[in-house]
């Protein structure tokens, strides 16, 4: 193919070269309006973007930035050299021409390579502007890089041009490295170049963009495109792009109800039906603080009191899913499945990774919030990193320079007292997930609903997280197994034996169900309820694509939690299991494990079936107790797989292997109202492990796990607590409707009666307690009647508009 720009000449060009446009020379931008701000506010926010974009405050020998910088610049350098500019592409890998151009999936792999061009030329950018890269302010990189825009307008990314594939390569991604990069090195470009490139982007990112708080603009998308219109307008000085910008933020302050953005329960949903605070949510975060930070004391900065939602929610959205220093995958959607890019050998793309993006943008948020909130903010972010012990926040080569100065920042000021997370219980009953922490463990289950979906796929990425909704239980010590789902998990763990879950062994397509999170059971009973310190959660299971279904309950207390499934049946003729536990030992571990106080094989592979079992234990992770005792299987394997799996079009092909043990109960090929029981004790010992096993009944004192009720009481902490399946009761506390119920009695004298209404259906629930009570201290607003004495009787009205959420009433005991 004839190329717009001979190889020599793409070298040799200068940093002022006039871009050949599609007509011919490329017009002049119109003059600013009478009015505009001038020339001077514009400068000024470039320059805030640019220290945005390239951090501040760092030593640049100093470590980690001395090895940051010069991998910057060897990758830039790379890039350079492999610029060939044909009509087709600037880079041979990256051929953006699409021999059928239409909107389906087929031509994404086509467009996302305009957005791929354009983060390498960004990358280039980068490290010519950024000091100690080796290749700082050279005037041969300025060159390529202002070749290599001219040359994608001119052949791609231009206003003649019709979009194809995937319009987040056009409308976000693209633009806005393209933007960043040309606000970089805005000096070596001349005004028609600047106007030419804002003409561009004013084609697929019109005003109309952001006119309607719906489909692809909306949470964090309507951030992405608000940065796109701020640049743009500071890039081409257009006082009404920037307005613009600013304005078309406030849709994202307030709580949502429904469908994308920020929930009063503390969830983040993007795409409907996908759980996301780790991944669309960091995203919001990060660009609302960028925002916020570059039009600061400007004529558009943001004031609208909305924003402190967005303050709220970080500690009520996003630390709970944070633990030393990673986020967790049950609320990152697809992005589990963005491992190590092929060529890619600085870190791994996991939860650290993620986490430590997010702890970034906490600092940079904290510099528009409150004092007190930005104190407690790099308190709890010192905190994190100084816990941070598998992979450290402060020196993680994958966060940009920027991201690597902020958390550095934090460390380095002695002012700073390093926090602890409090010791919590929480549902989130909008995204279906819950996370419960104690100072030496965390745990996080991820369950479905016809709210939520099974998991999401799409642009080829999460082609195996089939189960991942279906009663997936993580969780992580305190100072142990932080990398238990990192590094090489998602890529070699068997999917179809995920820990926690009750699944159908039948076998399911890549990307089964449809992609975007199409996939949803048709139930209504998922959640839980509890008073912050306890919880309670329940599932209502209905297999992908398979005919099981089933009841599952996890009861969260100090030191175990308690797992039990009722009513699990299935006609497929698959096998079916619930996995007590897939613990991820690495590449070379041989953690022993030992059943009933016998030492099991640590040979490869090995399996084995323990008949009456009452414990196990994993050395270095916790303990598993089977109360009535169950035949326990059992597996220690090494599996072999690669991110290209699961992640088709991204993921490197390389081989990982990485060593599992796996603990299951087996239901059949045709289970009829099968269950289980199980308590999981984290990081507990083998001996201690025993030991409850051997004092369950003292501990538990009754559990009930039918088809109508599943319940626990434990005297020891006060508490008992149920999942109604339907009206009947449990002990002393009965419910006329399905609903979770957590009491908890206190040593004051006093209980807490919490319920929820998981299916969202109930018109009036009664529940009553059968213990001496004096009063009713105090309720919710929908309590409309009740009852003490010698028993507590409690009426709720309508719960069906109360979003899942806990409903607590104090009550003063006889």
């Amino acid at each position: 193919m004839t190329s717009s720009l001979s190889r020599r000449m793409f070298v040799q060009i200068s940093g002022a070269a006039t871009a050949v446009g599609l007509a011919g020379t490329i017009g002049t931008s119109a003059s600013a309006a009478e009015g505009s701000p001038p020339a001077a506010d514009f400068a000024a926010l470039r320059a805030t973007w640019r220290t945005l974009l390239l951090g501040k405050d760092f030593k640049p020998t100093a470590e980690p930035f001395g090895t940051k910088l010069a991998a910057l610049g060897a990758q830039a350098s790379a890039h350079a050299e492999r610029m060939a500019p044909t009509d087709d592409s600037l880079f041979p890998d990256a051929v953006w021409a699409d021999p059928d151009p239409d909107l389906d999936t087929e031509s994404y792999a086509f467009s996302s390579t305009i957005q791929t061009t354009f983060q390498r030329l960004y990358a280039m950018a980068e490290a010519w502007a950024q000091p100690g890269t080796g290749i700082t302010q050279d005037p041969a990189v300025a060159a390529k890089i202002v070749a290599g825009l001219d040359h994608v307008y001119a052949r791609i990314y231009n206003e003649g041009q019709a979009r194809y594939g995937n319009w987040y390569n056009w409308q976000i991604g693209g633009p806005q490295a393209l933007l960043d990069t040309a606000l970089l090195v805005r000096d070596e470009l001349s005004a028609d170049q600047v106007a030419a490139y804002c003409r561009a982007v004013d084609a697929f990112v019109p005003d109309s963009a952001v006119a309607s708080y719906t489909g692809t603009s909306t949470g964090a998308n309507r951030i992405d495109l608000c940065r796109v219109l701020a640049i743009r307008g500071i890039l081409g000085e257009d006082a009404d792009k920037v307005a613009l910008a600013a304005s078309a933020l406030a849709p994202v302050f307030p709580y949502v109800t429904g469908g994308d953005g920020l929930y009063a329960d503390g969830s983040v949903i993007q795409h409907t039906y996908v759980p996301y605070t780790g991944s669309y949510g960091a995203v919001l975060l990060d660009g609302l603080s960028k925002l916020l930070a570059l039009l600061s004391g400007s004529a558009w900065e943001i004031t609208d009191p909305g924003r402190q939602i967005i303050f709220d929610a970080v500690e009520a959205a996003y630390a709970p899913f944070v633990h030393n220093g990673l986020f967790m995958d049950g609320v990152s959607g697809r992005a589990i499945a963005r491992g190590l890019e092929p060529g890619n050998a600085s870190g791994q793309n996991d939860d650290q990774l993620r986490g430590h993006a997010v702890m970034a943008s906490v600092v940079a948020l904290g510099q528009a919030a409150s004092a007190e909130e930005n104190r407690r903010w790099r308190g709890l972010v010192r905190g994190w990193i100084q816990r941070g012990s598998y992979r450290s926040p402060v020196t993680d080569l994958m966060l940009s320079v920027a991201k690597l100065s902020l958390l550095n920042s934090v460390l380095d000021d002695s002012a700073v007292t390093p926090l602890a997370q409090p010791d919590s219980s929480l549902v989130f009953p909008a995204m279906d997930r819950a996370v419960h922490r104690r100072s030496d463990w965390v745990a996080s289950v991820s369950m479905a609903s016809r709210r939520i979906t099974y998991y999401e796929n799409g642009n080829g990425e999460n082609l195996r997280g089939w189960h991942t909704g279906s009663g997936m239980l993580y969780w992580w010590g305190g100072d142990f197994a932080n990398d238990q789902y990192s590094d090489r998990f998602w890529p070699t763990v068997d999917p179809y034996r995920l820990p926690g879950t009750t699944t159908s062994s039948k076998r399911l397509a890549d990307g089964e169900g449809g992609i975007w999170g199409a996939a949803r059971p048709d139930v209504d009973f998922v959640g839980g309820t509890g008073d912050g310190t306890y919880a309670v959660l329940g599932q209502q299971l209905k297999g992908l694509s398979s005919s099981l279904e089933g009841l599952k309950s996890w009861f969260f207390t100090d030191d175990a939690i308690i797992c039990l499934g009722s009513g699990i049946s299935a006609t497929d003729g698959a096998a079916v299991e619930t996995v007590v536990e897939n613990r991820h030992l690495g590449a070379d571990g041989t953690n022993t494990l030992t059943v009933d106080g016998r030492r099991q094989p640590t040979t490869l592979p090995w399996s084995g079936t323990a008949s009456r079992a009452g414990w196990a234990h994993i050395a270095g992770h916790g303990g598993y107790v089977f109360p009535g005792r169950v035949t326990l299987n059992a597996l220690r394997e090494e599996r072999t797989g690669a991110w290209r799996d699961i992640n088709s079009a991204a993921g490197s092909k390389a081989a990982i292997r990485s060593r599992y043990t796996t603990l299951w109960l087996d239901h059949g090929t045709a289970p009829v109202g099968e269950g289980y029981a199980y308590v999981l004790l984290p990081g507990a010992s083998a001996s201690s492990t025993a030991r409850r096993s051997g004092t369950l009944d003292r501990w538990l004192t009754a559990t009930t796990r039918t088809e109508d009720v599943h319940g626990v009481r434990i005297p020891a902490l006060g508490v008992t607590a149920a999942n109604f399946w339907a009206a009947g009761g449990f002990g002393r506390l009965a419910s006329s409707a399905p609903v979770s119920v957590l009491v908890r009695e206190r040593r004051d004298g006093t209980a807490v009666i919490c319920v929820s209404d998981p299916t969202r259906l109930q018109q009036e629930v009664t529940i009553t307690w059968d213990r001496p009570v004096r009063s009713v201290v105090s309720g919710p607003g929908p309590l409309t009647g009740s009852s003490t004495g010698s028993r507590l009787e409690l009426t709720f009205g309508d719960l069906s508009t109360r979003a899942g959420r806990t409903l607590r009433t104090v009550v003063r005991l006889r």
